[in-house]
């Protein structure tokens, strides 16, 4: 069986977080992850693209090209934007189709829920919620 791209991505993430022994290692991956994630343009770094439940401030905005939602994000603290890069990671480029069947599994599966504090573990979700809701706009307009 061939898996989507989609699941294919988190499998990838997956293997990647198998390759850490201790949590101090994962959380320095995920810190490297988010200093490789694609800059945010300035115009899109404002107040209506803040993710609201984040602790830190995370900056997530969706436009629609070639109807794949394409993703760009940002955030003031390292492993919050660590995070956010993970889930472009998964994300971006798809339809929204795809973006609101997706399973988010993945983060429990490298044990990033369980290791974050409640704040962090809100504001992941919340970023999620806003990935889904850009999808159902944009699958609403196709």
């Amino acid at each position: 069986m061939v898996s989507n791209p989609l699941t294919q991505t988190q499998q990838e993430i997956v293997d990647e977080f198998a390759l850490f022994s201790d949590w101090q290692d994962k959380y320095e991956h995920l810190i490297e992850l988010g200093k490789d994630l694609p800059l945010i343009a300035a115009e899109h770094k404002t107040e209506a693209n803040i993710v609201r439940g984040c602790q830190a401030r995370v900056w997530l905005n969706a436009e629609l090209k070639n109807d794949l939602v394409h993703f760009t994000a940002d955030s003031d603290a390292m492993i919050t934007k660590g995070i956010v890069a993970l889930l472009v990671r998964v994300f971006n480029d798809r339809t929204p189709q795809e973006i609101l069947g997706a399973s988010t599994e993945f983060v429990d599966t490298i044990g990033l829920r369980a290791h974050l504090s409640p704040n962090r573990a809100n504001g992941l979700s919340a970023m999620v919620d806003q990935m889904k809701r850009y999808a159902l706009a944009y699958s609403a307009k196709s």
